[in-house]
């Protein structure tokens, strides 16, 4: 049977794209809330006895949670033969520890609750720290994608002589395969996290890269304040305005013009999570993995 994709709210657009690709269906599903904030689900496509991956990009996650686990509940209850989720950002994977005493672990928190509500997982890029691998901490079968071939593929076609720079040292390996893939060198700077808005950069020597663009790249781009003291930096050292790259775009607050004002040159992300700065588009990579795991 022909697998069918139902998207949450917002995420309709990506729905179309991979439908299109994988030659699945595209479900509705009626969400609204009632007076009182609950919310009202519906399925207005049968599900029964049908695979289901539902598409839903997990940024701003606290008020996209509760519909997407009812939905999945739903879709279970009404018969489907599998239910999993498309989730090209993945939520709540940077508490991973207790930094200080009686903290949450939220990672490990968030992601049994959606190992309880799904059969499956595909998402792109998590950004595991101290972890090694989502199956560390989900339960169901995860399939973890890379957007590391589309930003080099974009790198060799819209940038010329790229200097990649990658935000600190646990980027090294990330941003090394990436500038490899593009045929470019690459530097990583050293970054020092004081608080949630307070980073410190260190920038090393530069004067031998002054003719070429730099180009940092980054999983996350949320506040944006490690980029943007970074181009400050660049730009002071002589640098031409750097291409800030990021996988997931989230951009809190004003972190989008604070680059932009830092002295960027282009802002690209990927549609990951929908941005006007989406410049490489991830339906292609998801449609295949996602198909792969529907049709098992």
């Amino acid at each position: 049977m022909t697998p069918l994709l139902v998207p949450l709210p917002g995420n309709e657009h990506l729905a179309q794209a991979l439908a299109q690709a994988m030659d699945a269906e595209v479900g509705q599903l009626a969400i609204r809330r009632f007076p009182d904030e609950e919310t009202y689900l519906r399925y207005d496509t049968p599900v029964a006895q049908r695979s289901v991956g539902l598409v839903c990009t997990l940024d701003r996650p606290d008020d996209k949670v509760l519909p997407l686990l009812f939905a999945a509940a739903a879709a279970r209850d009404l018969q489907a033969a599998r239910v999993g989720l498309i989730a090209p950002y993945l939520a709540y994977m940077r508490q991973d520890r207790r930094f200080r005493p009686r903290e949450a672990i939220t990672s490990n928190y968030f992601a049994k609750l959606l190992s309880e509500g799904v059969d499956w997982l595909v998402t792109v890029d998590p950004h595991l720290h101290r972890h090694t691998s989502l199956a560390e901490i989900y339960s169901v079968p995860t399939r973890v994608l890379h957007a590391a071939p589309l930003i080099s593929e974009w790198i060799r076609r819209d940038v010329e002589r790229p200097l990649l720079i990658g935000p600190d040292s646990e980027s090294e390996q990330w941003v090394a395969a990436v500038a490899g893939d593009a045929g470019a060198p690459h530097l990583v700077l050293h970054k020092v996290r004081h608080g949630d808005r307070d980073v410190e950069v260190t920038v090393p020597e530069l004067a031998r890269w002054l003719d070429h663009t730099p180009v940092l790249i980054d999983d996350i781009i949320s506040t944006g304040r490690t980029m943007a003291e970074t181009i400050v930096h660049l730009i002071r050292r002589g640098m031409k305005p750097p291409v800030c790259i990021g996988v997931h775009g989230l951009f809190a607050g004003d972190a989008l013009n604070g680059l932009l004002k830092a002295g960027a040159g282009r802002v690209i992300t990927t549609n990951t999570v929908p941005h006007a700065t989406n410049a490489i588009d991830i339906a292609p990579l998801l449609a295949a993995d996602a198909r792969a795991v529907m049709t098992s």
